[in-house]
């Protein structure tokens, strides 16, 4: 048995996003017999110098961290792994996620991890820490050797629930989401892995698509209402909404199951092309309120080069329907992709205006070439990032911030492109933020004139 501690990176928030990854890597670790703990950096925001008192003190023999790519993420791992490698105890130090996936070495050589996971992890780990000998262990990388890859999971239904018990629940539950109602108790869970199309900015580890079974969902969101209370589900999957026959399918069996009459809803990630007004109406009554869309560009020459495989004449059928149906659509766009340039970016920002129902503030973002998508190897070729090395080039050079240029696929300048996004999203911002003082005019009156007892202090969001 080995004893294990996870880490719950801090993520400067007060309600965190639940851990998913750790969750289900906890999961199998305790079904195979090993001690698990969790730090709860995210939780009690507990500088990393404390974790080097907790190594030090409770004789860890494994430390690790799951981690996704972007530039916080990295320095998060930075710091962490500088406390990890001070501890006078040498755990064994795994770190798994995509961030380190695609360039496994040069994690390994930065910051001093013993093996990376790459891609999915539960039969990974679990062999990794039953067979003494690396070589041995498909998945992993490590001091300079990187092993075949692990199968992938077929049947999802065979991996055991996230860990929730080891986890604070009563933390995590109070995150709120758009579509959820201020007094709904929310989690993710996930439906799925994988996703069936290869957009180019998309960082996915694994190829495909697999779906777990409808009852196992139901039985999951089902425990969660009992245990827990919960009675909103984000599924979190890259795309729930897989195809017209997936969703009809999960929908029916919700409410077959009595979800909605149990006051339980939910919200997902949608996809365009599988959207009818009819299949809208069918997810309402199965409890939806909100279907995430990744809508990215509103250019139909945009769209062909990022690979979306869809056109905006779906884009604007498919928002329409969802806005009839009264459910909230996300409507997430990108700019400076191969192709983008001033008209592209107007046509975005007059979209998201025309479409906005308010649940959510619309801004738009850079689109940013993580490593491993197409668009880095794009990146790379076209000398906007360094060949030596890319991946460090790309965060410890370019990508510091989300909302910045990590690197510049249009003929614009730097200077003229920001320019370009500082005024597309003043206005998207002037838009929300005027929408929000009509709506608190309207409330003001109402309480001064019409006597409005539900009145219960001013709140903007």
């Amino acid at each position: 048995m080995n004893k294990i501690l996870l880490i719950a990176y801090d993520n400067d928030s007060h309600i965190s996003f639940f851990p998913m990854s750790l969750g289900y890597i906890a999961a199998v670790l305790k079904k195979g017999g090993h001690y698990v703990s969790v730090w709860q950096q995210d939780v009690h925001h507990y500088p990393n110098k404390e974790l080097i008192k907790v190594l030090d003190n409770r004789q860890y023999d494994t430390v690790g961290i799951s981690i996704s790519g972007g530039y916080y993420q990295y320095n998060r791992l930075k710091g962490l792994s500088q406390a990890i490698n001070k501890s006078s105890r040498n755990p064994l130090f795994i770190v798994g996620g995509h961030m380190c996936t695609p360039e496994p070495q040069y994690f390994i050589d930065k910051f001093g991890i013993d093996v990376v996971v790459m891609g999915e992890g539960e039969r990974t780990v679990i062999d990794l820490m039953s067979c003494g000998q690396f070589e041995k262990v498909k998945g992993i990388a490590y001091n300079g050797e990187v092993n075949e890859r692990q199968p992938l999971i077929r049947n999802l239904d065979d991996i055991p629930f996230p860990a929730y018990s080891s986890l604070p629940m009563e933390y995590y539950r109070l995150r709120s989401y758009p579509g959820s109602e201020g007094h709904k108790f929310t989690m993710t869970m996930i439906s799925s892995r994988g996703c069936t199309f290869q957009c180019n900015f998309c960082y996915r580890m694994d190829k495909g698509l697999r779906l777990r079974g409808c009852e196992s969902i139901i039985e999951e969101i089902l425990m969660l209402h009992k245990n827990y209370g919960i009675t909103y589900i984000l599924f979190d999957d890259e795309l729930t909404m897989s195809s017209k026959k997936r969703i009809t399918e999960l929908s029916e069996a919700f409410i077959k199951a009595g979800l909605p009459k149990m006051g339980i809803q939910w919200g997902c990630n949608g996809r365009l092309n599988y959207v009818t007004r009819g299949i809208v109406r069918l997810m309402k009554r199965a409890g939806c309120t909100f279907i995430n869309y990744g809508i990215e560009a509103f250019d139909d020459k945009v769209l062909k080069n990022m690979g979306k495989a869809i056109t905006t004449e779906i884009i604007e059928k498919a928002i329409r329907d969802t806005l009839a149906e009264e459910v909230s659509p996300g409507l997430n766009m990108l700019w400076g992709n191969i192709g983008d340039d001033l008209d592209t970016l107007e046509k975005a920002v007059s979209f998201l205006l025309t479409y906005d129902d308010f649940v959510q503030c619309r801004t738009i973002r850079p689109v940013t070439p993580y490593p491993g998508c197409p668009l880095y190897y794009n990146a790379i070729q076209m000398g906007l990032l360094n060949s030596d090395n890319p991946v460090e080039d790309f965060y410890e050079r370019k990508h510091i911030n989300s909302d910045l240029l990590t690197c510049n696929f249009t003929r614009l300048s730097d200077e003229e492109y920001y320019k370009a996004l500082h005024r597309a999203n003043t206005i998207l911002l002037k838009n929300y933020y005027d929408h929000n003082w009509r709506r608190l005019e309207e409330q003001t009156r109402r309480l001064y004139f019409e006597k409005d007892t539900s009145f219960r202090g001013f709140k903007l969001v």
